[in-house]
């Protein structure tokens, strides 16, 4: 019987660099698209798959995301007084139970490999996901909850896969097939970041995995790379030749990059217009810039 997975990595120890100032002094996982930070779209999705433990691997400056998810007495008895109730249930999704959360400290900054290998000994002898804060997926079944059920089927090692441009496979690790069953391909090898003109494939993995165990002892025997990183691919592609197998899950929904400034823009239109409240005047306003821009031209 396959265990279920209700264990996830949140790999969060990042610098932001790509986006200082802002990330001086607040996390980029702390950023707000439209009214909710990246953390918290990540922290959604991982509840709608059914994950019930949380692990974010963290470094120094980070303590903004513990505040977040702690309660906030004074606001919260303010709210009240003023009879805000609707802010007072926006905050509930931000509260996560008592021993729910766990934070562990990455010290050297050695990489997604070496992230994930920090939280060894929190996973113990199940499968775990990872997911990335910095690729936000719009769907209308969380692309986890769609790899947790496709998981359920495969087993083994499952990654998010999407397919990109021939010229932006140098950009992503890439999947060599073995298998295309559609939604679901089996993996006969993976190659992070190939040079232009020599990826096996326009498959290219993105920011969700669902491990075996087995994948973290593959870590303890990783040295190093280019970069001086950890790469969590290496690991991953060690269980390629086992029975368990490496799969590719082409999720249905829509990903954005909110690790560069152009994907957060993209993302922030996206979930604006998608918004109630917000679409119509968003839409309006983003149409006249639009007409403005092509009448200058």
């Amino acid at each position: 019987m396959k265990k279920r997975v209700t264990k996830a990595i949140f790999p969060v120890a990042g610098l932001g660099t790509r986006f200082l100032p802002a990330t001086k002094s607040v996390p980029k996982e702390i950023m707000t698209l439209v009214d909710r930070p990246l953390i918290q779209y990540a922290i959604d999705e991982a509840r709608e798959a059914g994950i019930k433990e949380f692990i974010f691997v963290t470094s120094r400056g980070k303590s903004a995301l513990e505040d977040y998810f702690d309660h906030s007495p004074e606001l919260e008895a303010k709210l009240r007084r003023d009879g805000k109730t609707e802010l007072l249930e926006a905050l509930e999704d931000t509260y996560m139970d008592s021993g729910a959360i766990a934070y562990m400290r990455q010290h050297k900054p050695l990489g997604l490999g070496h992230a994930v290998w920090c939280a060894r000994r929190l996973i113990g002898d199940e499968p775990f996901a990872v997911i990335l804060p910095d690729d936000v997926i719009s769907a209308e079944k969380s692309c986890l909850s769609q790899m947790v059920e496709a998981h359920a089927e495969t087993g083994g090692c499952m990654v998010a896969a999407m397919e990109v441009s021939q010229q932006k496979t140098s950009s992503y690790g890439i999947l060599d097939l073995k298998e295309d069953h559609g939604s679901i391909v089996s993996v006969k090898g993976m190659v992070e970041k190939p040079k232009a003109g020599t990826a096996p494939s326009n498959l290219a993995v993105i920011g969700r995995y669902i491990l075996t165990p087995d994948v973290l002892k593959n870590l303890n025997k990783i040295e190093a790379g280019a970069g001086g990183e950890v790469q969590l691919t290496d690991a991953i592609a060690a269980e390629i030749n086992h029975d368990r197998g490496v799969f590719g899950y082409r999720f249905r929904g829509e990903r954005f990059d909110c690790g560069s400034k152009a994907g957060f823009l993209q993302a922030t239109v996206a979930f604006g217009l998608a918004r109630e409240e917000l679409g119509d005047e968003f839409g309006q306003y983003l149409s006249e810039m639009v007409a403005m821009r092509s009448a200058a031209q």
